[in-house]
């Protein structure tokens, strides 16, 4: 194996692939890059138990073609530290070397015959775009739970409704809850069928802990993806174009301009959120999101702990009053704001918890639904389609505990 290429297309390639591999590994080949040079093209793949990576880009040259397997993250770090420009590499013996503009590096190769294949990718669903989809898990994966004992928790429920083209993404920690709907693009008939996963038994959570998917790609499916992985999935794979969505009964995979990757699905289920996003006859309140996102980070230094930021809205004088901390040790911060369904309301929450969902909105404005005092909130953008018509794309619910402050 020989060929030449650019550095900063390896250092690309080698460190997208490398997002998977394990930090410690009893099998030391699952901590290798798998480096297949053919055709005019590189390929860079690597793999763990819970996931798979595979990045195609072009070569400059490809002299002798081949494969060698070498240690991911020794390699991603050579990478890193090369010249600019063109880098020579090539497979001499048991040794692999890169070198490029007088610099030259060796690393110690890897038994092929003992490397796993790469998992296939699912049956393609349909499409999304690349740039929205980021969007939506990011808006969505503040709420997923990090408790690895409760392992349902930290999913994104990932729903594909046929029906409407609609792709809807969940997650919770039972403290909060977001969800975010956007639009795809189904498979055409007849282009896949992914199958039937039983679903997993109820959590101490009320949430239970299993996925599923639909008997065919035109078909609605549901399954339920780690929000870590998610997230650093849809991060990864550019901010254009369309990106394939896969699903079968075990894995998820996507593919965009060359890249591919597959995870495996949780276990277990979300519980669903449309019963709880109800509210009847809520006290909605309007603010200016910048301006209650720049409050809440004020007041909240004052706060100990998990001690709650309290807002207290007036329809009498159209603001909310931020107040947060205990006794001398308090601050607090006027705004605008308008107040609907009630004089006034007094509401109370955790601070990390209202700054995480408050910071997953980009609209102007924020509408809040209100229920009371250690009740269920529900923040959504101002200016989306109204409640009782059609559910806004991006809604979050949050518990608010009773308010300590007088």
């Amino acid at each position: 194996m020989e060929f030449r290429i650019e550095r900063s297309a390896l250092a690309e390639a080698v460190a997208w692939a490398a997002r998977v591999l394990p930090v410690r590994s009893p099998v030391p080949v699952l901590g290798g890059l798998l480096l297949d040079a053919e055709g005019g093209r590189l390929r860079v793949s690597g793999l763990d138990y819970e996931a798979s990576a595979r990045i195609d880009v072009e070569a400059a040259e490809i002299l002798r073609p081949g494969k060698v397997l070498v240690m991911g993250r020794r390699l991603l770090d050579i990478c890193k530290v090369l010249p600019e420009g063109a880098v020579e590499c090539a497979l001499e013996g048991s040794r692999f070397t890169v070198s490029g503009d007088g610099a030259r590096f060796g690393l110690s190769v890897l038994p092929l015959d003992d490397y796993p294949a790469l998992p296939s990718l699912p049956r393609v669903r349909g499409a999304v775009e690349a740039a929205e989809f980021a969007a939506a898990v990011a808006d969505v994966a503040v709420a997923a739970g990090r408790d690895d004992t409760l392992p349902a928790l930290t999913g994104i429920r990932l729903g594909l409704d046929a029906g409407s083209g609609t792709m809807t993404l969940a997650a919770t920690d039972r403290y909060r809850f977001a969800v975010r709907t956007l639009p795809w693009k189904a498979a055409g008939a007849g282009e896949g069928a992914g199958a039937d996963a039983g679903a997993g038994s109820g959590s101490a959570a009320g949430a239970g802990a299993g996925s599923e998917a639909g008997a065919g790609s035109g078909e609605s499916a549901e399954v339920l993806v780690s929000a870590r992985r998610l997230t650093e999935i849809a991060r990864s794979l550019g901010r254009s174009g369309l990106v394939s969505v896969a699903l079968d009964a075990g894995s998820a995979g996507f593919e965009h301009a060359g890249m591919r990757t597959t995870v495996r699905l949780l276990d277990g289920r979300l519980p669903r959120h449309e019963k709880l996003f109800a509210m009847e006859d809520p006290a909605v309140a309007v603010v200016e999101r910048a301006r209650l996102v720049e409050a809440v980070r004020r007041v909240s230094v004052v706060a100990d702990g998990d001690g709650p930021v309290q807002l207290a809205f007036s329809a009498a004088d159209n603001s909310v009053h931020l107040q947060a901390g205990y006794e001398d040790d308090v601050a607090s911060q006027r705004l605008p704001a308008t107040l609907e369904g009630a004089r006034e309301m007094t509401v109370a929450f955790n601070p990390a918890y209202l700054a995480d969902a408050l910071a997953s909105f980009d609209e102007p404005s924020l509408r809040l639904l209100m229920m009371g005092a250690g009740q269920r909130a529900m923040i959504t953008g101002e200016g989306e389609p109204g409640r009782d018509v059609s559910p806004p794309r991006h809604r979050h619910l949050l518990m608010s505990v009773k308010p300590p402050l007088v």
